[in-house]
Protein backbone atom coordinates (compact mmCIF):
# COMPACT_ATOMS: atom_id res chain seq x y z
CA UNK A 1 0.00 0.00 0.00
CA UNK A 2 1.45 3.33 -1.00
CA UNK A 3 1.12 6.80 0.45
CA UNK A 4 -2.46 7.21 -0.85
CA UNK A 5 -3.54 3.95 0.78
CA UNK A 6 -1.99 5.00 4.08
CA UNK A 7 -3.77 8.37 3.82
CA UNK A 8 -7.07 6.50 3.35
CA UNK A 9 -6.40 4.50 6.52
CA UNK A 10 -5.66 7.66 8.51
CA UNK A 11 -8.67 9.58 7.18
CA UNK A 12 -11.19 6.75 7.64
CA UNK A 13 -13.40 6.73 10.73
CA UNK A 14 -15.03 4.09 12.89
CA UNK A 15 -15.55 0.68 11.30
CA UNK A 16 -14.08 1.82 7.97
CA UNK A 17 -10.84 2.82 9.68
CA UNK A 18 -10.64 -0.56 11.40
CA UNK A 19 -11.21 -2.38 8.09
CA UNK A 20 -8.70 -0.15 6.29
CA UNK A 21 -6.09 -0.73 8.97
CA UNK A 22 -6.68 -4.51 8.90
CA UNK A 23 -6.31 -4.53 5.10
CA UNK A 24 -3.15 -2.42 5.33
CA UNK A 25 -1.62 -4.81 7.87
CA UNK A 26 -2.43 -7.99 5.97
CA UNK A 27 -1.31 -6.62 2.59
CA UNK A 28 2.01 -5.16 3.70
CA UNK A 29 3.15 -6.74 6.97
CA UNK A 30 3.57 -10.51 7.20
CA UNK A 31 4.61 -10.86 10.86
CA UNK A 32 2.35 -8.44 12.73
CA UNK A 33 -0.72 -10.21 14.13
CA UNK A 34 0.67 -13.64 13.26
CA UNK A 35 2.18 -16.44 15.35
CA UNK A 36 5.79 -16.20 14.24
CA UNK A 37 8.75 -17.96 15.84
CA UNK A 38 12.20 -16.48 16.29
CA UNK A 39 14.28 -16.56 13.12
CA UNK A 40 17.18 -19.03 13.23
CA UNK A 41 19.76 -16.29 12.68
CA UNK A 42 20.05 -12.55 11.98
CA UNK A 43 20.87 -13.35 8.35
CA UNK A 44 17.41 -14.86 7.73
CA UNK A 45 15.45 -12.46 9.95
CA UNK A 46 13.15 -10.12 8.03
CA UNK A 47 12.93 -6.46 9.01
CA UNK A 48 9.58 -5.19 7.78
CA UNK A 49 8.93 -1.52 7.11
CA UNK A 50 5.94 0.59 6.23
CA UNK A 51 5.35 4.04 4.78
CA UNK A 52 5.98 6.96 7.09
CA UNK A 53 2.58 8.66 7.52
CA UNK A 54 4.32 11.99 8.25
CA UNK A 55 7.27 12.29 5.83
CA UNK A 56 6.81 16.06 5.86
CA UNK A 57 7.93 16.21 9.53
CA UNK A 58 11.25 15.38 11.15
CA UNK A 59 10.79 13.46 14.38
CA UNK A 60 12.70 10.93 16.43
CA UNK A 61 11.65 7.32 17.02
CA UNK A 62 13.20 5.40 19.94
CA UNK A 63 13.25 1.68 20.66
CA UNK A 64 14.84 0.30 23.83
CA UNK A 65 15.83 -3.35 24.26
CA UNK A 66 17.10 -3.69 27.85
CA UNK A 67 17.48 -7.48 27.67
CA UNK A 68 19.25 -8.09 24.35
CA UNK A 69 21.24 -11.34 24.26
CA UNK A 70 23.75 -12.98 21.97
CA UNK A 71 26.50 -15.56 22.38
CA UNK A 72 30.24 -15.15 22.70
CA UNK A 73 31.63 -16.64 19.47
CA UNK A 74 34.54 -18.26 21.33
CA UNK A 75 33.04 -19.64 24.54
CA UNK A 76 29.35 -19.90 23.65
CA UNK A 77 28.55 -18.08 26.90
CA UNK A 78 25.65 -15.60 26.81
CA UNK A 79 26.33 -11.89 26.42
CA UNK A 80 23.80 -9.29 27.52
CA UNK A 81 23.27 -5.71 26.41
CA UNK A 82 20.94 -2.78 26.85
CA UNK A 83 20.32 -1.40 23.35
CA UNK A 84 18.95 2.07 22.63
CA UNK A 85 17.98 2.77 19.02
CA UNK A 86 17.13 6.30 17.91
CA UNK A 87 16.28 7.22 14.34
CA UNK A 88 14.76 10.02 12.31
CA UNK A 89 12.69 8.34 9.58
CA UNK A 90 12.59 9.40 5.96
CA UNK A 91 10.02 7.51 3.87
CA UNK A 92 9.94 4.23 5.88
CA UNK A 93 9.48 3.16 9.51
CA UNK A 94 10.50 -0.20 10.95
CA UNK A 95 7.63 -2.36 12.19
CA UNK A 96 8.18 -3.10 15.90
CA UNK A 97 7.35 -6.82 15.93
CA UNK A 98 9.76 -7.52 13.07
CA UNK A 99 12.41 -5.52 14.97
CA UNK A 100 11.74 -7.57 18.11
CA UNK A 101 12.08 -10.82 16.14
CA UNK A 102 15.24 -9.57 14.42
CA UNK A 103 16.83 -8.70 17.76
CA UNK A 104 15.71 -12.05 19.19
CA UNK A 105 17.44 -13.85 16.32
CA UNK A 106 20.78 -12.93 17.93
CA UNK A 107 19.91 -15.05 20.98
CA UNK A 108 21.70 -18.12 19.56
CA UNK A 109 24.10 -16.19 17.32
CA UNK A 110 27.79 -16.07 18.10
CA UNK A 111 29.39 -12.67 17.47
CA UNK A 112 31.48 -10.14 19.34
CA UNK A 113 29.77 -7.08 20.83
CA UNK A 114 31.05 -4.74 18.15
CA UNK A 115 29.84 -7.00 15.34
CA UNK A 116 26.37 -7.43 16.86
CA UNK A 117 25.90 -3.69 17.37
CA UNK A 118 27.10 -2.71 13.89
CA UNK A 119 25.19 -5.53 12.16
CA UNK A 120 21.96 -4.28 13.76
CA UNK A 121 22.64 -0.69 12.69
CA UNK A 122 23.57 -1.66 9.13
CA UNK A 123 20.50 -3.86 8.65
CA UNK A 124 18.23 -1.10 9.92
CA UNK A 125 19.83 1.42 7.58
CA UNK A 126 19.41 -0.97 4.64
CA UNK A 127 15.75 -1.64 5.50
CA UNK A 128 14.63 1.94 6.18
CA UNK A 129 17.19 4.34 4.74
CA UNK A 130 16.51 6.74 7.64
CA UNK A 131 17.53 10.38 7.65
CA UNK A 132 19.61 9.67 10.76
CA UNK A 133 20.25 6.65 12.99
CA UNK A 134 22.05 6.14 16.30
CA UNK A 135 22.49 2.86 18.17
CA UNK A 136 23.98 2.56 21.64
CA UNK A 137 25.00 -0.93 22.72
CA UNK A 138 25.65 -0.96 26.46
CA UNK A 139 27.11 -4.42 27.02
CA UNK A 140 27.26 -5.96 30.48
CA UNK A 141 30.77 -6.95 31.62
CA UNK A 142 32.33 -10.32 30.95
CA UNK A 143 35.85 -10.83 32.13
CA UNK A 144 35.60 -7.66 34.20
CA UNK A 145 35.35 -5.19 31.31
CA UNK A 146 32.16 -3.60 30.07
CA UNK A 147 32.23 -2.88 26.35
CA UNK A 148 29.96 -0.12 25.08
CA UNK A 149 29.60 0.19 21.31
CA UNK A 150 28.11 3.30 19.70
CA UNK A 151 27.17 3.94 16.09
CA UNK A 152 25.79 7.10 14.55
CA UNK A 153 25.15 7.68 10.84
CA UNK A 154 26.16 11.36 10.98
CA UNK A 155 25.08 14.54 12.69
CA UNK A 156 21.44 14.57 13.84
CA UNK A 157 19.19 16.80 11.73
CA UNK A 158 18.86 20.38 12.94
CA UNK A 159 15.72 21.05 14.93
CA UNK A 160 15.11 17.43 16.01
CA UNK A 161 15.08 16.83 19.76
CA UNK A 162 17.47 13.97 20.50
CA UNK A 163 17.30 13.05 24.20
CA UNK A 164 20.20 11.41 26.00
CA UNK A 165 20.06 7.63 25.84
CA UNK A 166 19.74 7.47 29.63
CA UNK A 167 21.89 4.42 30.32
CA UNK A 168 24.25 5.00 33.24
CA UNK A 169 27.88 3.98 32.80
CA UNK A 170 28.78 0.68 34.44
CA UNK A 171 30.00 1.21 38.01
CA UNK A 172 30.56 -2.33 39.24
CA UNK A 173 29.72 -2.99 42.85
CA UNK A 174 31.26 0.25 44.11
Amino acid sequence: MGREGWSRVLSATGENRERSLQKFMTETLTQLGQMVGLPASPEVAVLETFDNPHPDRQYLVRFVAPEFTSLCPLTGQPDFAHLVLDYVPDQRLVESKSLKLFLGSFRNHGAFHENCTLTIAKRLEEAMNPTWLRLGGYWYPRGGLPIDVFYQSGEPPAGVWVPEQGVAPYRGRG
